[in-house]
């Protein structure tokens, strides 16, 4: 069925149950390839036939695919193939960002976006490292377009919006994640200030603070001295916008066994594990991405930047937008953009242009995210960590072998750490300059520590292992920009002192109600209403409202009233605070805690009692008649609606120390709280003889509302309840939905 050595009789019980019907569908694959893709060249026709006839998908009852391929280009092409029947309208919008063209399909409004990604991302370079790559990549990436133009032609009603055909070397435009999270960093605002027109304006505004839930994931694991059955446990917990990935397993006869969370349209599984080791990344307070203030002059019609005693010229390049007007045609805005030796120019400050310098490396950061998923233990990992390709994610790792471990991200430009790269630093000054890379063994990182845990939670290292932390004195300023954060704190809570993990406990773990930013919170603002005078009318009108967060325990739970009251007041007072001036150095709870003062925060209370009072008839509402989780359609953007259904959410947002995270606000039209992002795939794993692993996702596999997998997940999601991963034959046997290979209708 799917597996090359595991198992072999129940793999064949499988098998045989659906040869005849792979059979079939092999020939009505073949007769609706020649009448819906008029377009492909008969090489290609005939090629994407018999890959596909090395290739085997089986679906089981959550609709999940395990795809079997006889090669790793074949296990590709098969996976490409099945992403695209769950959701190609995800898979092509995030080739269509990655590449710099989704104005081309969402019009204008994305023109900045697009102009951002195409200040690093040039077709004509991707083409160039296509060539260049080694044998083995090439191949997966033109099984990955195979396999993508393969479901267009055997599917013609599909209508893509812009990518009507997938080239092999467009995988190059999104091959690790560090790419288009790194250039995210670079301000839409700011840069249409820089390269835009007056009056262009056409960067929505900015949404509340409090409606942006922070990114990343939670990772943890577990060393077998302090598990119960003596193996290595491992949590994988991203934090990322709903269906933002797929959940399926990829196997071929080289040797590939992986399973996890796929990313649409990325060809190799990004977070997850395979039959001896497993990989969880959460992004990372590290600094990699630096800003370098250019002084610029012009010399008889040239622009040149100042660089030590010299002057270098300024890149002078030209750049197309294309973009969809309002009645369906196509037009171009150009655009004249310029860089200098540290890297594009994105904006201006006090008259000085602001250069960016970040990781592109494509061509190893794909090997790496491929690579990685064939690892067998510690030591292979790290040997393909030696690729230096990713800059965005810190990596908690273990294995079958017992060994568990921390990785800080390996793309670290080595620099002067007199300089603060938090900030522009003087492009004119060499001193500023990267100096290669550091060393793996140079990064803050962990093996096997004494005390049985490590666990990240893009906080910063120093916490990652309690007492057995890397110790910050030891590193450079810049391998941490963010210090630690609530859900660090809560997981040093629930790990510390066990000694009888399972995968069950640490479940329970990863959805543990303890919320410490308000046990932190709470007691200052009943502190400030115990201070007021008798005389104060707040006295009378804050009583029941304070008397009920005096007794909480600070746990959420669906009938919890004090979650619901802290959760509004605390986004209140959190869009308040974070106008301050941030000079001091204080974070946000700090200035909640410390700076905002007690006549903002009793007020905040006052607004968030209004609030719920006028929404929902009282301050005193259970905590799941506000927090919903609601799938309504299959869009990208999903609009919420209080008339339809949606189902209560026990977990808040992780800015409270959640570390199960349900990024939820208000929306137009709605009184109700509904998610868009957080807790997104959940998996727990244990390693031994044979890997085990629980995992839900949020919503469902499929993209379709009329696909009975379209939501058929999310009870299991808001409640924690995670079910079983069918990894070995044995394991499916008995929850297969169906067999077929691609192409078949």
């Amino acid at each position: 069925m799917h597996r090359r050595n595991a198992n072999t009789g129940s793999r064949h019980v499988i098998a045989s149950t659906a040869r005849s019907l792979l059979a079939r569908t092999s020939l009505i694959a073949s007769m609706s390839l020649a009448f819906a893709a008029p377009h492909a060249r008969a090489d290609e026709a005939a090629r994407w036939r018999t890959q596909a006839q090395a290739v085997t998908i089986v679906r089981d009852d959550w609709g999940i695919a395990h795809v079997h391929g006889k090669s790793d280009a074949d296990a590709v092409f098969g996976m490409a193939y099945a992403q695209a029947e769950d959701d190609f309208n995800r898979v092509e919008t995030n080739y269509l960002n990655a590449m710099g063209r989704l104005a081309e399909a969402e019009g204008e409004s994305a023109l900045w976006r697009d102009l951002r990604m195409k200040l690093f991302i040039d077709p004509a370079a991707l083409k160039k490292d296509y060539a260049a790559s080694p044998s083995w990549l090439r191949a997966l990436m033109d099984a990955w377009a195979d396999g993508l133009n393969y479901y267009l032609a055997t599917h013609p009603e599909v209508r893509p919006r812009a990518i009507a055909h997938f080239e092999p070397w467009m995988a190059l435009s999104f091959s690790e994640g560090s790419i288009g999270g790194d250039i995210e960093r670079v301000s839409l605002k700011e840069l249409e200030a820089f390269y835009g027109q007056d009056g262009d304006a056409l960067v929505a505004a900015e949404t509340p603070s409090s409606w942006r839930e922070p990114s990343g994931s939670n990772g943890i694991a577990i060393a077998p001295q302090i598990s119960a059955s003596g193996h290595a446990l491992l949590l994988i917990n991203p934090h990322t916008s709903f269906f933002f990935r797929s959940e399926l397993q990829m196997s071929s006869d080289q040797g590939l066994d992986a399973y996890g969370a796929v990313t649409w349209g990325q060809f190799f599984i990004y977070q997850g594990f395979n039959r001896h080791i497993g990989w969880m990344h959460t992004s990372t307070g590290a600094d990699v991405v630096d800003e370098f203030a250019e002084t610029i002059e012009r010399k008889n019609g040239q622009l040149f930047y100042r660089y030590g005693d010299a002057l270098k010229a300024v890149t002078v390049k030209h750049i197309q937008v294309p973009y969809r007007r309002t009645d369906g045609s196509m037009a171009t805005r150009d655009f004249t953009v310029y860089a200098t030796g540290h890297g594009p120019v994105v904006r201006a400050k006090d008259g000085r242009w602001i250069a960016i310098a970040l990781m592109n490396k494509p061509v190893e950061a794909l090997q790496q995210s491929w690579l990685r998923t064939k690892a067998s233990d510690y030591a292979s990992y790290m040997k393909v960590a030696e690729l230096k390709a990713n800059s965005s994610n810190n990596t908690i790792f273990a294995d079958d072998k017992g060994e568990i471990a921390y990785l800080h991200p390996q793309f670290i430009p080595r620099r002067n750490d007199r300089f603060d790269y938090t900030h522009p630093v003087d492009g004119s000054n060499p001193e500023t300059d990267w100096k290669g890379l550091h060393a793996l063994n140079e990064a803050p990182h962990l093996l096997n520590p004494p005390n049985g845990w490590i666990a990240n939670t893009n906080n910063w290292p120093y916490s990652a292992a309690g007492a057995y932390s890397p110790h910050r004195q030891d590193y450079p300023r810049y391998m941490d920009s963010v210090g630690e954060n609530p859900r660090g704190l809560h997981a040093t809570r629930v790990l510390e002192n066990r000694k009888d993990f399972t995968l069950a406990s640490l479940i329970d773990a990863a959805f543990d109600s303890y919320l410490p930013a308000f046990a932190r919170q709470i007691p200052v603002l009943v502190a400030d209403y115990d201070a007021l005078p008798a005389a104060d009318p707040l006295k009378p009108k804050l009583a029941g409202q304070i008397a009920l967060l005096r007794h909480w325990d600070y746990r959420w739970g669906i009938a919890s009233m004090p979650t619901t009251l802290a959760v509004f007041w605390g986004d209140i007072l959190w869009d308040k605070v974070d106008t301050f001036d941030t000079n001091e150095g204080l974070s946000i709870y700090d200035r909640m805690a410390e700076k905002a003062g007690s006549q903002a925060r009793l007020q905040a209370l006052v607004e968030a009692s209004d609030r719920l009072e006028h929404d929902f008839g009282s301050w005193g509402v259970p905590w799941g008649e506000v927090n919903r989780f609601q799938r309504v359609n299959g869009d990208i953007v999903q609009p919420f609606d209080d008339a339809k259904p949606s189902i209560p959410v026990p977990f808040t947002s992780s800015r409270w120390g959640s570390l199960a995270s349900f990024g939820a606000h208000r929306w137009p039209g709605t009184k109700r709280y509904y998610g868009t992002s957080g807790n997104s795939f959940v998996a727990v794993v244990e390693f031994g003889p044979k890997v085990h692993a629980r995992a839900v996702t949020a919503g469902g596999e499929s993209g379709h509302p009329g696909n009975p997998h379209f939501n058929d997940e999310a009870e299991r999601y808001t409640t924690g309840n995670l079910r079983q991963v069918y990894f070995w034959p044995e394991e499916l046997q008995g929850h297969i939905e169906r067999t077929y290979r691609p192409g078949a209708p």
